[in-house]
């Protein structure tokens, strides 16, 4: 399985969880890695837009 789809499968199972319990679990990563910066976050943008 490529690293896209599995990133899409992640999202994906991530948009359920979203939508089932009422914690906006999406808004808190996406502010945890706005505001930290996390190693992790910059290593996924690198291999998802590698050519």
């Amino acid at each position: 399985m490529t690293f896209k789809a599995r990133s899409l499968i992640g999202l994906v199972g991530l948009s359920i969880v979203d939508a089932v319990i009422p914690i906006p679990i999406v808004g808190l990563i996406l502010i945890f890695v706005i505001l930290q910066k996390p190693p992790w976050f910059q290593k996924l943008v690198g291999e998802l837009y590698e050519v």
